[in-house]
């Protein structure tokens, strides 16, 4: 999993209320356990009209095309549990998500693949979604670090994250990657145990 330490990109604004996983990346997209290729599907209903032309959504238009950051609305990230949600943000690009509320699976989903979700209070959520609004200009920098993110006129917004996933985030580590920072305890232990239990380790 790729660091996260500082994050400059432009914002795209999405002001939408629920936007739930199927809106994400919808389920006849979920065929394939690869993490690559989803980014065509992503949003895709309200990317393209029932006879397949584009529909005018803000991921698509010039100034957003290089999006990094979405600043979304309450409750992002709701309905079925589908991994391939944030699958299909990152590979689009996409490393942050702000917004005011996120449903819980969803939310942990994305720290497991590298995306940075910070919670904010309605007040803020509302003066970034107006700087989002200003298209290619929409550039604000998220210092997962220093827990801030800076708007393109220079104001700055404090953000709170739980200490253990930002050091995941900043050190790369995803699931596998913890288990394998622990692996000379372990080695440790099962050797220990061989010694202490050898009947546990003899083929039958």
């Amino acid at each position: 999993m790729d660091k996260f330490t500082t994050l400059t990109g432009v914002a795209a604004p999405l002001p939408i209320v629920n936007v739930d996983t199927d809106m994400i990346i919808p389920k006849n997209f979920l065929k394939t356990i690869k993490r690559t290729g989803l980014k065509e599907g992503l949003f895709y209903e309200m990317r393209y009209a029932a006879d397949g032309k584009k529909l005018d959504f803000v991921l698509d238009r010039p100034a957003y095309q290089n999006a990094k950051i979405i600043v979304g609305g309450p409750n992002f990230g709701c309905g079925s549990s589908r991994e391939h949600a944030p699958w299909a943000l990152l590979d689009f690009g996409i490393r942050c998500v702000i917004a005011e509320s996120f449903a819980d699976i969803f939310y942990n989903n994305c720290f497991k693949n590298g995306i940075l979700p910070i919670k904010l209070p309605k007040e803020e959520i509302a003066k970034l979604m107006d700087d989002a609004e200003r298209g290619a200009n929409a550039v604000i920098t998220v210092d997962l670090v220093n827990q801030e993110i800076k708007g393109p006129d220079g104001g700055t917004i404090k953000f709170d994250i739980d200490p253990f996933r930002k050091q995941c985030l900043v050190e790369g580590l995803d699931d596998i990657g913890q288990t394998l920072q622990a692996a000379p305890a372990i080695d440790s232990f099962e050797a220990s145990q061989k010694n202490a239990q050898p009947w546990l380790s003899m083929k039958i």
